[in-house]
């Protein structure tokens, strides 16, 4: 039901949006010279309105030509899905950019020196608005892999998302309270998903569960420690930019697919815009995001469960350390500081 009415919306928002954005602008100009907040903001939920809408009117016409949804999950299906993808992404970003003066800088994520044929499961903190796209993206436009993502049941509110991902490799993960009786849990989808992984495919995980938090943070750490896993939650607290990631999806995928190479990747210049009054505080963003990808060496793989839950928050404090350098004001050598992981560094 949602689908076609933002269609319909954004066919109504068409020819309002010329003389409202130029209303829009002129009043904030006055009140705010320089910032154009509200105009920036206006313009972007109209743009993203129209993307939307045009998401789904192209999957509609994609439903239409692979035989009315009868040939939908094919091989050539998914290749035509990925495509769609693919442009929609260029265009977000480009728009994405101009407006907030976004500057994306992926020198340091490597994966294609990863050969191709490889599977890969690419684990990834998890902070600030839209750094999920941004990795779709760089997979996809930037590395030339199929991507199969793992997120939060409630993204399939929007209607482009919710039938994009449902055509191509993807899970949506519903929480335990919600959850229907019998329904497949979190590592268990996970773990079909990534035997379901293709050559070229990239399984995307965000261990960390949400966008981190200091409460959000303090609240895992406290959760350990009721567990019993002190240990853990001590390595957790000398981790300050990032959160103690659930180890249960990636392990579940690294046994689900043993011959899937691992990639840790690392991003920063989002961390402040967790709220909606900071992202209004901080627009136009003007922000540099750069981020960084290891390639952990499959010899450097432990062993047992114990000690893969070590393995990764190893892994987590290598990309705390390389956040820490990359903060305002240092020199950003983390490679320098980094504890000695037997590892591929990509980047």
């Amino acid at each position: 039901m949602l689908a076609p009415l933002i269609v319909a919306v954004a066919f109504v928002w068409l020819p309002l949006a010329a003389w409202l954005l130029v209303a829009v602008a002129a009043a904030v100009s006055f009140a705010l010279p320089g910032r154009l907040r509200l105009t920036r903001i206006v313009w972007l939920a109209g743009f993203y309105l129209l993307w939307d809408a045009a998401c789904v009117v192209a999957l509609t016409g994609l439903w239409v030509w692979h035989g009315f949804g009868t040939q939908i999950h094919s091989e050539a299906s998914q290749r035509n899905h990925l495509a769609l993808a693919r442009t929609m992404l260029k265009v977000l970003f480009a728009q994405g950019r101009w407006t907030l003066r976004l500057e994306i800088d992926l020198e340091d994520a490597n994966l294609d020196e990863i050969a191709p044929g490889s599977p890969l499961i690419v684990v990834c903190r998890h902070a600030g608005p839209g750094d999920s796209f941004i990795l779709v993206d760089a997979l996809l436009n930037r590395f030339g892999r199929a991507p199969a993502i793992v997120l939060k049941d409630t993204l399939q509110w929007d209607p482009a998302i919710d039938i994009l991902l449902h055509r191509i490799p993807s899970r949506f993960l519903t929480p335990r309270r919600h959850r229907a009786l019998g329904a497949p849990g979190g590592t268990e989808a996970i773990a079909a998903l990534a035997r379901e992984l293709g050559d070229e495919g990239a399984l995307l995980i965000f261990p960390e569960g949400a966008n981190a938090t200091p409460k959000r943070r303090e609240r895992r750490i406290a959760a350990l420690r009721e567990q019993g896993h002190d240990g853990l939650a001590d390595r957790a607290e000398g981790m300050p930019h990032v959160m103690p990631p659930h180890p249960g999806g990636v392990l579940a995928a690294m046994e689900a697919r043993p011959d899937a190479r691992v990639v840790v990747v690392g991003h920063t210049g989002l961390e402040r815009l967790s709220t909606v009054a900071d992202v209004w505080r901080e627009l136009p963003v003007d922000k540099r995001i750069v981020i960084k990808g290891w390639t952990a060496d499959p010899e450097s793989v432990p062993d047992g469960r114990e000690a893969r839950e070590t393995w990764l928050y190893e892994w987590w404090e290598t990309v705390d350390r390389w956040i820490d350098a990359h903060q305002p004001g240092t020199s950003g050598a983390a490679e320098a500081r980094e504890p000695h992981i037997a590892r591929k560094q990509g980047g």
